[in-house]
């Protein structure tokens, strides 16, 4: 660009250079920044994050690009970690960027650099609750802090198969979020809510954590029985504050797990909080009171046709995305994680896959086990240890039906008669593809 100063336009040949070094490539947003190119160090920084994610100095970059206030850090106490407990930083350089400085900015406003991401969590309980009153008064179960994962490594690479989703997650919801200079001419905010709908146990929550690797965001998963409370208002406290955590450590991406219970149709609910819940969300979703920027919304749901429509007005959550059953390099590859530690000859995979038509990646768990199951009994019967093989496996199969049938039986009517404004117009085209109508 002609307004960039020539150690601008250096530092760019040397990134493209080595697009892989991380540090030269921050030092090129934090000089892009400094000259006024916020988008561009938004850019440079997301690109950052691709190469190491969950690295602080990126997300601290990337939220001063983005304009994101950060909360200032307490005083250093003595279970604080000191500067010998903090990672080594690259050296500042005269007039350039105190990276340790920065990382005791941020300490309080992003999670730790290295946390326990292999856990296995459907949902984030609160992080501490008040005490319940003997009298039942006062603030009861309100929440007081959420739990925010940072950055992990897992991408939409690690989604076997599912071509065509991933497909239609990049082209209608990460190209524009990776594409900072796109936005801005097209008058597009760094923000964005969709919908994943399908049968259960088709892998909607992994997705939704793929695509907070893909941003390099922070994933804060929320369900009911995390924002639900018995005393009259801490539902809708909950529901701002997990909202507001979440603007705190933007670049975050909000999961909402079972969005059928947390967005119920006010119409048919009978109880007032569940409305005021409802009107929270909505409320948090327009960023009526604070900004949405660099906030995420991902929701999740069996059956979008008990969620209430204003939730999927323009604005909200208001792209979908059908998730079904993985197809075949799909099962393949879950096929093979789930048998990659347990004994078994001669398994051919592909005779495997055509018998598993329909199957749910938690369907093909099930399966798996099963015929681990069968292995077993049968070798403690003989006293001779024997290995898995086809037999068990295809045994297995014809005796596991698989989950999605029923929901396929209900979505059908659906499809078929209350498909007002195309909304299922893809689950339309997916059952008469698969002659289910």
């Amino acid at each position: 660009m002609s307004d960039e100063s020539p150690l601008i336009r250096s530092l760019r040949a040397a990134v493209a250079a080595a697009p892989d070094d991380v540090p030269l490539r921050l030092h090129l947003a934090e000089l892009l920044l400094a000259a006024g190119h916020s988008d561009q160090a938004v850019t440079e920084a997301a690109v950052a994050l691709q190469h190491a994610p969950g690295d602080a100095d990126a997300r601290a970059l990337m939220m001063r690009a983005m304009g994101v206030p950060t909360a200032p850090a307490d005083p250093v106490s003595p279970a604080a970690p000191t500067e010998a407990d903090l990672p080594s930083q690259p050296p500042s350089e005269p007039g350039g960027f105190d990276w340790t400085a920065a990382e005791r900015e941020i300490e309080d406003a992003v999670p730790p650099r290295f946390v326990t991401s292999e856990r296995a969590m459907d949902s984030l309980a609160p992080a501490t609750e008040a005490p319940i009153a003997a009298d039942g008064g006062g603030d009861a179960g309100s929440v007081s802090a959420w739990d925010i994962d940072a950055p992990g490594s897992v991408s939409l690479a690690d989604v076997g198969g599912m071509h065509e989703v991933k497909d239609r997650l990049e082209a209608a919801f990460l190209a524009p979020m990776r594409n900072p200079e796109l936005r801005r001419l097209f008058g597009k905010s760094l923000r964005g809510g969709l919908l994943l709908y399908g049968p259960p146990g088709c892998g909607k929550t992994f997705i939704a954590r793929a695509v907070a690797g893909e941003l390099g965001a922070g994933f804060l998963s929320v369900s009911v029985n995390d924002v639900l409370d018995m005393w009259i208002g801490n539902s809708e406290r909950n529901m701002h504050e997990v909202f507001e955590t979440a603007r705190r450590q933007a670049p975050c991406v909000v999961f909402l797990d079972e969005l059928d219970a947390l967005g119920a149709k006010r119409s048919r609910s009978h109880h007032s909080e569940m409305r005021n819940t409802v009107n929270q969300l909505l409320t948090e979703l327009d960023g009526v009171d604070a900004v949405n920027e660099g906030v995420f919304v991902l929701a999740a749901t069996n059956v979008p046709w008990d969620v209430d429509i204003a939730l999927r007005r323009p604005g909200r959550l208001d792209r979908t995305l059908l998730v079904l059953p993985p197809d075949a390099p799909a099962r393949e590859a879950i096929l093979r994680y789930h048998l990659r530690d347990r004994p078994i000859e001669s398994v051919d995979l592909g005779r495997l896959v055509k018998a598993t038509e329909d199957f749910s990646g938690a369907d093909l768990a099930h399966l798996c086990d099963s015929a681990a199951e069968s292995a077993l009994l049968d070798s403690a019967r003989t006293g001779t240890v024997r290995m898995i093989n086809m037999t068990d496996l295809l045994a297995a199969a014809k005796d596991v039906r698989p989950s999605t049938e029923p929901w396929f039986a209900a979505a059908r009517n659906v499809a078929m008669f209350a498909n007002d404004g195309g909304m299922y117009d893809d689950l339309l085209a997916y059952l008469k593809k698969k002659r289910k109508l």
